[in-house]
């Protein structure tokens, strides 16, 4: 995600993040087994575990750690992708399948792993994802998904309309399911936990290096960096996500960078706060344009969702998420808003992760539809293990040809058009 322009607060996760390791920009040339780009989770996770194989790894952030997605999301760890466990089976066939449907059903693990080996100082809870149903279909589909990933085993099942409410502390869903393997992070200190993790392993990270070009030259890749110094490196793995813009040619072209916004409150008296998930679950809901909210480790109610495509202008681009909070919890209606923040969203054609290798020692991930925090540490594990070993079937995903979205010009006006569409199919809140 972008940060916005517009002259308000930090991000409340900027705001309570714990600090940074020490970090500076690439000051010389050399050469390393592995040049990670992006310090985001996807980055920090790969260089993490390749360092710990003694893999001389380098990672290039253009800004700070954490300064994208991974440093502004909702903080949900929730495992699972947009597919449920059979639409797996069918896309991907049975053998394949079932392999992805074990490492989408495990992402949430090495996330709350990492934070406990590694004693980060990261905020975090476990009590599980609730996804709320707005109606009657949706509560089918709710049923659905319970049951599918309840025959594989996860712990998760399907709520009634009163245990709904009681669990989320609102009125406004029929019932839902809840998946008892997600839970929620502090997202930036997570991401500065990574990057002191992969330096203590022995990557090198370096930030505020933004990469100007990338080149294969005499078999190996040159990184030219915008400071004016570079790397050779046999290895690249590509981890910007919405942010590559002209890197590799057409990336950008295969994904919507579509605009998502975030709200939340300051920290709400207790009684307040005790109505309101009182047993420390997250949401999101069945909607189209999907509904998110949590409270925070100091008692902040956060909501997020869709917001216009342009970046913002003023509070009122906001107003809508206000009205939201406001109608579903009447209770916190007088309770000051604190943060409000914005950023861009990598959506993919097909609403998974792409994994594409375009050129000899080249790896580009790109794709994360909501699920970024735990999918993409664990694709930076899975990443590090096939650089590693070379398998591509040790891959979660098949690598893929790029291809770009159509009209991807027009992008704006067919977004801008889908997103009035759902909003009149998903009804009000």
């Amino acid at each position: 995600m972008y940060s916005t322009p517009f002259p308000l607060s930090p991000s409340l996760w900027f705001a309570t993040a714990a600090p940074a390791p020490q970090t500076e920009a690439l000051s010389q040339d050399h050469h390393c087994d592995v040049a990670v780009i992006g310090g985001g989770f996807a980055g920090l996770s790969t260089a993490l575990h390749l360092a710990q194989r003694q893999i001389k790894t380098t990672l290039l952030e253009a800004r700070e750690i954490g300064f994208g997605a991974s440093g502004r999301n909702g903080g949900q760890v929730i495992p699972g992708l947009k597919y449920d466990p059979d639409d797996m089976i069918k896309k991907f066939g049975t053998e394949r399948g079932q392999q992805l449907i074990k490492f989408a059903g495990a992402t949430a693990d090495p996330v709350f792993d990492l934070i406990a080996h590694h004693k980060m100082d990261v905020p975090h809870v476990r009590n599980g994802w609730i996804q709320g149903a707005h109606t009657q279909a949706a509560l089918a589909l709710a049923n659905q998904r319970a049951e599918q990933w309840g025959r594989h085993g996860a712990p998760v099942r399907y709520l009634d309309q009163a245990h709904t409410q009681q669990l989320l502390g609102t009125e406004r869903y029929l019932g839902g399911w809840i998946d008892e393997r997600a839970g929620a992070v502090q997202p930036l200190s997570f991401v500065r936990g990574l990057a002191r993790a992969a330096i203590e392993a022995g990557a090198r990270v370096h930030t505020n290096s933004p990469v100007k070009s990338l080149s294969l030259q005499n078999g190996k890749w040159h990184i030219l960096t915008n400071n004016g110094t570079s790397i050779t490196a046999d290895r690249v793995v590509m981890c910007t996500n919405g942010y590559g813009g002209d890197l590799w040619p057409k990336l950008k072209t295969t994904i919507i960078d579509a605009n998502s916004f975030q709200i939340a409150t300051a920290p709400l008296p207790d009684h307040i706060k005790r109505t309101i998930l009182p047993q420390g679950h997250v949401c999101s809901d069945t909607r189209n344009l999907l509904l998110y909210f949590r409270l925070d480790h100091e008692g902040r109610l956060l909501m997020g969702g869709r917001g216009p495509f342009r970046e913002p202008k003023g509070e009122a681009d906001w107003a809508h998420l206000e009205r939201v909070m406001h109608k579903m919890f009447p209770q916190v209606k007088g309770q000051a808003i604190a943060f409000r923040w914005c950023g861009r969203v990598a959506i993919t054609r097909d609403y998974l992760p792409h994994l594409h290798e375009p050129a000899p020692g080249l790896l580009i991930d790109i794709g994360c539809m909501g699920r970024g925090v735990g999918l993409q540490t664990s694709m930076g594990i899975a990443m590090a293990h096939y650089i590693a070993n070379g398998d591509k079937l040790t891959l979660p995903f098949p690598i893929t040809e790029a291809k770009s979205f159509p009209l991807y010009g027009l992008r704006r006006l067919y977004v801008n058009a889908v997103v009035t569409w759902y909003r009149i199919n998903d009804g009000g809140v």
